[in-house]
């Protein structure tokens, strides 16, 4: 059975628009592999091979969407509770040991985006932090040794 896709609102609808833009694409692509044979001899058409390498990635990513849709979750924020974390709610969070503070959206792996604030459910520190409550001070394995973090804010 394939995995689940969990997304936002947001996530699905790009998701959605990327799909349908490569599927417009396939009418470009099959115009340059037209075009490229008109030159003839294939052995020596570099303008043909880039072609079906483009038309090959673009029907392979199709196929990753495609499948990644069939199997998606779209997760309702207007019901989430902002009592634990879940997927979908944004999580500020201290380091105990340096008193920094971090703010975190929840997403699924399919979003996730760490360099803008934008965590897995299925990343380490996501992991630690999901079904947890303010308050709590949850212990993170990460290659320099362990990361406590304490849940300070839960919010939608």
């Amino acid at each position: 059975m394939a995995k689940e896709t969990i997304l936002s609102s947001e996530g699905l609808r790009k998701l959605e628009q990327e799909l349908e833009e490569l599927k417009a694409k396939r009418t470009e692509i099959a115009e340059k592999i037209k075009i490229a044979l008109s030159f003839g001899d294939l052995s020596e058409n570099s303008e043909y091979d880039e072609a079906k390498n483009e038309q090959a990635i673009t029907e392979a990513r199709i196929k990753e969407l495609e499948d990644l849709l069939k199997h998606v979750r779209v997760v309702d924020e207007s019901q989430l509770s902002s009592d634990a974390v879940d997927v979908g709610l944004t999580v500020k969070v201290k380091n105990m040991d340096t008193g920094e503070t971090v703010t975190y959206k929840i997403t699924g792996s399919t979003e996730a985006d760490p360099i803008n604030g934008l965590i897995s459910d299925e990343s380490p520190v996501g992991k630690a932090l999901m079904g947890q409550k303010v308050g709590t001070v949850v212990e993170v394995e990460i290659p320099s040794g362990t990361l406590k973090l304490k849940i300070t804010k839960i919010s939608k």
